[in-house]
């Protein structure tokens, strides 16, 4: 289905000659996501990713995973990249690490997951139990999962990117109440990212994080853009005002994704779902317009 903005941009095409009745449309129209660069390497991400936790701590039964599969396939076609994990989350890591394998796309991803434990060998440990579930060489990002000992681990997190088992190094958390630590640890010890909660109606962040984040040159990755999936809650059986077509919204899950993502200080949204219609729909919040300034405090004041 073509959103208006490329329905007109096709038939102006079209009507000026550049292209022709021959010319098949589906080609024409395939894009990429848009993608925002890690400040500490320049590399870039695309803004959408995926989380794991829940949906992803399944057991052997091949049904679930055969729609989990299917997941994964369809963010290759889609172009997200990253995904989040953690020791917490069950057995979310090794879902990830046999799924991306029995899939094919093992090297395309860009692997996240956590150190969730106390104590310097607990967590050398836990770290190596994840590189193995996750059948990785070298994970991408390791993070200190809502700051657990976290002093203790980033020494190890260090000595292990000098050797180059990970590339970058992060911090998370998921509630408001951590921001206060968060923000002091981010201007004391300069991580490459920082993964935090935020959303249309938890904007707390916008306050000092955010702000703190750019100055420091420290990639975002925001949990919990759904609210835990209470938005949806709000809205039900609300229809999404004919505005939002103008920026491309096509559902309240992409409507709830633009708005985070209208915000440039955040690199990428890790949004977790184990359906497949629900991966495709929020990785088309990354695609063609995100809404302004003016259009993104309209979109707040109607969620009021």
């Amino acid at each position: 289905m073509l959103s208006r903005r490329r329905m007109l941009k096709f038939l102006s095409l079209y009507g000026a000659g550049i292209i022709s009745n021959g010319f098949k449309l589906p080609v024409f129209f395939i894009e990429k996501m848009l993608s925002r660069k890690i400040p500490s390497t320049g590399e870039e991400l695309p803004v959408v990713g995926l989380g794991t936790w829940q949906t992803f701590d399944i057991d052997t039964s091949e049904a679930e995973r055969k729609i989990l599969k299917e997941v994964l396939t369809l963010m290759v076609k889609k172009g997200g990249k990253v995904i989040d994990s953690s020791p917490m989350y069950g057995s979310s890591e090794e879902v990830v690490g046999d799924l991306t394998n029995e899939t094919g796309n093992q090297d395309y991803f860009f692997y996240a997951t956590k150190v969730w434990t106390t104590g310097k060998e607990q967590g050398i440990k836990q770290m190596n139990e994840s590189f193995r579930k996750m059948k990785r060489e070298k994970i991408d990002l390791m993070q200190i999962h809502n700051l657990v000992d976290w002093q203790t681990h980033l020494k190890t997190l260090r000595e292990w990117k000098d050797k180059g088992k990970i590339r970058y190094i992060g911090i998370t958390h998921y509630t408001e109440s951590a921001y206060k630590n968060l923000e002091k640890i981010m201007k004391k010890e300069k991580p490459e990212f920082v993964q935090f909660n935020y959303s249309i109606d938890s904007r707390d962040a916008e306050k000092r994080l955010f702000p703190a984040a750019k100055d420091l040159g420290i990639a975002v990755l925001i949990n919990r853009p759904f609210g835990g999936g209470n938005l949806f809650s709000k809205v039900k059986g609300k229809e999404l005002p004919v505005w939002t077509k103008d920026f491309d919204v096509n559902s309240w899950g992409q409507f709830f994704l633009k708005f985070i993502l209208a915000n440039d200080s955040v690199t990428c949204v890790i949004p977790g779902t184990s359906k497949p219609n629900h991966l495709v729909n929020n990785m088309m919040a990354g695609y063609e317009k995100l809404p302004d300034k003016s259009e993104r405090e309209k979109m707040a004041e109607l969620f009021k």
